[in-house]
This record gives C-alpha cells, structure tokens and sequence, in this order.
C-alpha cells in the first residue's frame, strides 16, 4: 500500500498554487499548512499576496483550516527548526482529526525541511542571537566577513550563518550536510505548479498594483511607524522608500515587481534542481487539474 500521507503544493510566486491547494482541501477535506517564509508574519497580508489579503485573519476559510498564517510579529523571526517543529505538530493533528495535511508554499528550505529533515544544530544561545543580529544590522557586509566562505547575501540568511559560528565555530554548511532528523512526511505528493516566466511576469506585474490598492500601502506605513524590518518581505522595502520620500512609487512598484522577477527565476531554478515532483502543471492551475491527483493513493 501506498504510504503517502500528505501534499506538497509548491512553485514559483504568482504561480496560483495557493488557489489550487484550497481547491484540492475541499475536495479531500484538507489542513492547509503555510510553507512561505514571508506569509507567516502577521500585519503583512496584502505585501505577502497571503490568503487572507483583503480579509480577516481566522483560522479557517470556507470550512478549510488554515494553520500557521499570520502567526508571527514582524518584530520576531525563527529557525528552519523551529518551523519543522510547527509544521510537524500541524501536520499530527491534522492527521488525528482525520484531515489530509496539504503544505503550500515556495519557501525551498521549509519544503527540504519537511521532506528531508534538518541538520542537528545546537541550540542558540540567545547572547549569540542577538549579537548575530546586531552585527547584520549595522554592517552586513562586514558580518559576512566574520563567517567563514559565507555565500549568502539576504540579511535573515547571514545572520543565520553568523549565530552558528559564534555558538559552535562551525560554518553553517558543515552542520547542514552532516546526518538529518525530524521530517515530517518522508513521502508526500508532491505538485509543483511551474507556469513559463513570461506567464509569471504578466501576474506579477499585474497583482502588484492590486495589492497596493488592497492594503499595502498601510502595511508598509505600520512597518516605517513601529520601526520594524522592511527586509522581511520583497515589496515591503520598495514601499516604505516610497513613503519616506526616497523614490516615486511607480519607481517602487517597478522595483517591487523587477525583485519578484528575480526572486520567482531563483524558486523555478531551485524546483528544477532540488524538487523531484509526482505531478507538475505547467500552467496557471484550474479545476481540471485536480483530475490528475489521485486520491486513492493515500494512506491517511
């Protein structure tokens, strides 16, 4: 018998794959389980293009549980360890009240983390932490110099890297291809929704607008107003420049969506390279596609 006991919804933004998977959950009577990094912060909806843009934040959506959205303060951040801890005992009650756990997102190391485990990196100790983001924080250039054949250039990343090696005087890398523990399902289905890039680029340059108008704006001015990191979500730095006057905002919204461009190039590199898929869709998905999933192949 089959053992998979859970999906994978997963592709580059502005794919539709957050439409579909709602479609599919209330097909089999499913648990969405959030996979996006970014869509997890609370106060950025419309910036994220997460579900619940343009509504209340609840823990359902037409019946369908929705499960680590808009959980965590701009103000905060956790591990990849942290999330598959999360992810693990969502996935666990999902399972227990009988529901098929269906994880969505595009977020390369949360789905690695789920499929595959994670590195056994030592806890660290909050000194480490704070002092880690504190280095980014004030020259990020120079906090990368302090990590050994540090690759990474995203803010959240290198700080990552810099916390690791003050607690352990390891490179990050050298714990992340040592043994892994802890997935959470070893062998979901697996969907990568994958539309052509110049079929991304006409949604992204299209949704962009409408977020602004949905609420973005706002988000961005509750970020500039609490002094909280604009770096959290792609979208958020090019609006609150905006608002404090630094460029116009068709320079933000041209920039916004050029960032999106490249970071929606990087996920379809990533899927090429790390994602072994049971199903793709090369296009925007819609109802015919759920014709393809057979549910029979699960084992819940």
């Amino acid at each position: 018998m089959n053992n998979k006991k859970a999906y994978i919804i997963t592709g580059p933004t502005a794919s539709g794959k957050s439409g579909f998977a709602h479609a599919l959950a209330m097909r089999v009577g499913g648990v969405i389980i959030n996979c996006d990094s970014v869509q997890m912060y609370r106060g950025i909806e419309n910036i994220s293009a997460s579900p619940f843009a343009g509504r209340p934040v609840t823990d359902k959506i037409d019946g369908v549980p929705y499960r680590l959205f808009s959980f965590l303060p701009l103000s905060e951040q956790i591990s990849v360890a942290d999330y598959i801890k999360m992810a693990r005992r969502e996935y666990d009650v999902a399972i227990d009240m009988g529901r098929t756990p269906i994880f969505v997102g595009g977020t390369g190391y949360y789905i690695n983390g789920i499929i595959n485990g994670i590195a056994e990196i030592p806890e660290i100790s909050s000194e480490n932490r704070t002092c880690a983001r504190e280095m980014v924080a004030r020259d990020l250039s120079a906090a990368r110099k302090k990590v050994p054949d540090c690759k990474a250039t995203d803010p959240q990343r290198v700080a990552r890297a810099l916390e690791v090696f003050l607690e352990t005087g390891r490179h990050l890398t050298d714990w992340q291809n040592s043994p892994r523990i802890g997935a959470v399902v070893p062998t979901p289905f697996r969907i990568l929704i994958n539309p052509s890039l110049d079929v991304l680029h006409e949604r992204i340059a299209s949704r962009i607008p409408e977020m602004i108008s949905g609420g973005a704006l706002d988000e961005a001015k509750y970020i500039i107003d609490n002094n909280l990191d604009s770096h959290r979500a792609i979208g958020a730095e090019q609006l609150c420049a905006f608002l404090r006057g630094e460029i116009s905002q068709n320079v933000a919204i041209e920039n916004w969506i050029t960032k999106t461009n490249q970071y929606a190039k990087r996920q379809r590199t990533w899927f090429r390279t790390q994602f072994s898929a049971d199903l793709i869709i090369s296009h925007v998905p819609n109802e015919h596609d759920l014709g393809f999933i057979n549910t029979r192949d699960f084992d819940l």
